[in-house]
């Protein structure tokens, strides 16, 4: 493999339907970076890939985890990673793609990312009940103790960034500034970034259409199945925690889809915030598949 493709855009603006042409067009699968996807209890909630889609090229890391499992954006560069290395259909192409809106896992394939210890399940466990008892405010205080340099610097309002630091101060006994150096790593493979966007009416149309489909589709049956995990990772997103919220009579229903359309136009902005950062990345109205095609054979 010489080349990867990384097809990136905020949520709702078509990037499924590109990823696909594109990975028609050169017979090769697609890489999922989209980290709620990787759970194979929620598909509608995360908008996976459907049967029809996954039947018209292979998608990997789609439906792989089950909802209690521990993923990282770590552990997703180093499985990519030996995927480049080992997967016939990729290694032996000229190109690879990856797609999805997880901006630290485009990234930590992309850059790489810090070699940071995995958490044992004791520390794991030992942060989340602390979470539990004294909140996430108390947390914030405790990292301005033990690790001072981040907490200046980390989302105080991002409940797993800090509980994440806190578990390498608590496994370590060191500070988990002390593991950031944030260099990009070097890789073997040229590195062709595709960001595909709308106008911002059009776009919010579509997230505000999604949601109301996503609920047609049974939304609301899927977050009753994996209530009893309600405290999992992964439905500390977009969708399950506002519906938790009407399930426990602290809202309509309709505010709650209000609120999951609100709440996914500004997760947009945010991804939208992220990328366009990178200078690197050429942008395109998802309807250019042939002219992002043409680009990225000129390239």
């Amino acid at each position: 493999m010489e080349i990867l493709i990384a097809l990136v855009g905020p949520t709702g603006v078509g990037k499924s339907e590109v990823a696909l042409h594109i990975a028609e067009h050169f017979g090769i699968p697609i890489i999922n970076a989209d980290s709620r996807q990787l759970y194979r209890d929620i598909p509608i909630g995360t908008a996976a890939p459907t049967q029809e889609q996954r039947s018209r090229v292979h998608h990997y890391f789609v439906g792989t985890l089950d909802i209690n499992d521990y993923f990282s954006a770590s552990m997703f560069e180093q499985q990519v990673m030996d995927l480049f290395a080992t997967e016939p259909t990729i290694c032996k192409s000229q190109y690879a793609l990856l797609s999805g809106g997880s901006m630290m896992y485009v990234d930590a394939v992309c850059n790489g990312i810090d070699d940071i210890p995995t958490i044992d399940n004791e520390t794991r466990e030992l942060m989340k009940q602390r979470l539990d008892t004294f909140g996430l405010e108390a947390l914030c205080e405790e990292l301005c103790l033990l690790d001072p340099e981040y907490y200046s610097v980390v989302d105080r309002k991002n409940t797993r960034r800090v509980v994440h630091a806190l578990e390498i101060c608590y496994m370590t006994g060191k500070p988990y500034s002390l593991f950031r150096n944030n260099k990009a790593k070097e890789r073997h493979f040229k590195i062709i970034k595709i960001g595909v966007n709308r106008p911002r009416e059009e776009l919010y149309h579509r997230i505000n259409d999604r949601v109301l489909q996503m609920m047609d589709e049974g939304l609301l049956e899927e977050v009753l199945r994996v209530e009893k995990f309600r405290g999992a990772n992964s439905l500390n997103t977009v969708g399950y925690k506002e519906m938790f919220d009407y399930i426990d009579g602290l809202c309509t229903m309709e505010y709650a889809v209000d609120r999951i359309q609100s709440n996914t136009r500004k997760y947009a902005r945010k991804q939208l915030t992220w990328y366009k950062r990178d200078k690197s990345v050429k942008w395109f109205h998802p309807d250019q598949t042939e002219e992002i095609i043409d680009y990225i054979h000129s390239m």
